[in-house]
C-alpha cells in the first residue's frame, strides 16, 4: 500500500518524531523511507559582494543537511530498513518543494510533524503542514508531536 514514505526533516527534534510512525509503518509494509530536507538559499544572497562567498555558504548548508540526514539513514539502515536521503535546494516556498519531490519519487505517503503553530503566528509564518496536505495529492501522516518541557 505505502511503497515509499516520503519523510520531510527540518533538524528538529519535533520533526523527527514522526520517525517513530513511520518506523511502525516500514516495519508493517516493507516501504521505503526516503528521509528529506529542504534548504533554501539564502534571502540575503544580494547583501554579499562576493558571488563566492554565497556559492560557499550554500555548500555549506547543504553539506550540514547531508550530514544530519545521513546520520539517520545509518541508524535506520542498521534497525533494517530500506532508507534513503536527498537535500533539496530552492529558491520557493518549501511545502512546494516537498509536494514536487513527493511526486517525482513517487510517493505514496508523506509523513512529517506539525510544530502546532496556531493563532497569529501561524497567520504570519504560514504552515507548511497545511500547505503540504492542500496540495500534494497523496495521503499525508500528520503527527502533532507531544511537547516537552
Amino acid at each position: 500500500m505505502y511503497k515509499r514514505i516520503v519523510v520531510p526533516l527540518d533538524g528538529s527534534k519535533l520533526a523527527e518524531e514522526v520517525l517513530t510512525h513511520v518506523r511502525a509503518l516500514a516495519s508493517a509494509l516493507g516501504s521505503e523511507i526516503i528521509l528529506m530536507r529542504v534548504t533554501t538559499y539564502p534571502s540575503y544572497e544580494y547583501l554579499l559582494a562576493d558571488p563566492g562567498v554565497a556559492s560557499s555558504l550554500q555548500t555549506s548548508l547543504e553539506g550540514e543537511a547531508r550530514e544530519y540526514l545521513n546520520g539517520l539513514v545509518d541508524s535506520l539502515h542498521r534497525a533494517g530498513f530500506q532508507a534513503r536521503a536527498e537535500v533539496v535546494t530552492v529558491g520557493g516556498p518549501v511545502a512546494d518543494a516537498i509536494i514536487a519531490f513527493a511526486h517525482k519519487v513517487e510517493a505514496d505517503l508523506i509523513a512529517m510533524s506539525t510544530h502546532g503553530r496556531t493563532g497569529p503566528s501561524r497567520w504570519f509564518l504560514g504552515s507548511v503542514a497545511d500547505r503540504v496536505v492542500r496540495g500534494a495529492g497523496v495521503p499525508v501522516l500528520m503527527i502533532r508531536p507531544i511537547k516537552h518541557d
